[in-house]
């Protein structure tokens, strides 16, 4: 159950229904059918289910989206980030590659919607060591996040090429992926038996020094 005062403006009926939508959505990740509230009440009938919470809509306590299935969100709520902890898996060399070892170093929180990826998304942060993409504005120091996904040419990702990782751009060329470095000094590096992408960079973060 939430721990939270009853609002004196609510019924005991209409309090109920609070609680068991927000304990609804916390353990299943959506708002439950107005079926589903008729049986959990035993109600007479949907139309009850949908007074009921009629009723908590016009107190301002949730909102209703017309035409929507299970369309309910509570005002106070959709403000509020939604932050989820990305693992960090050491240091990955932007330079050239070498053979790193990833073991979990710790985590970052991050707003997804300040990240720009779905709820659902496959990522972790690496620390970069390197100057190898200084004219990509990323330097020795920052922390950059990959989403596990299939890269798209010119993308930024950590990789590993015949065995050792290290953070490129991603070219394709006739048909033939290399990794490009965004610095003049270091070369292409073109792969003799295989390049595995893990991941494609999708934020980075600098450190205040």
């Amino acid at each position: 159950m939430i721990a939270a005062n009853k609002d004196e403006s609510l019924t005991d009926r209409q309090t109920e229904l609070l609680h068991y939508l927000r304990d609804y959505q916390r353990e299943n990740g959506v708002m439950p059918s107005t079926r589903e509230i008729q049986r959990h009440f035993g109600f007479a009938s949907q139309t009850a289910a949908m007074s009921h919470l009629r009723a908590l809509e016009k107190k301002g306590i949730i909102q209703r989206y017309a035409g929507k299935a299970r369309a309910v969100v509570f005002p106070a709520d959709l403000d509020r980030p939604e932050v989820i902890d990305i693992p960090v898996y050491g240091h990955i060399p932007a330079g050239f590659a070498v053979d790193v070892p990833q073991r979990q170093d710790g985590s970052i929180s991050l707003d997804i919607k300040t990240l720009g990826v779905g709820r659902n998304a496959r990522t972790f942060a690496l620390v970069v060591r390197g100057d190898s993409m200084i004219d990509a504005h990323i330097v020795s120091g920052d922390s950059v996040v990959l989403e596990i996904r299939e890269p798209r040419p010119r993308d930024i990702v950590a990789a590993l090429i015949d065995g050792e990782t290290t953070l490129k751009r991603y070219i394709v060329r006739n048909g033939v992926p290399y990794l490009k470095a965004e610095n003049a000094a270091y070369p292409d590096l073109i792969p003799v038996q295989e390049l595995v992408i893990q991941g494609v960079m999708v934020a980075l973060i600098r450190h205040a020094r």
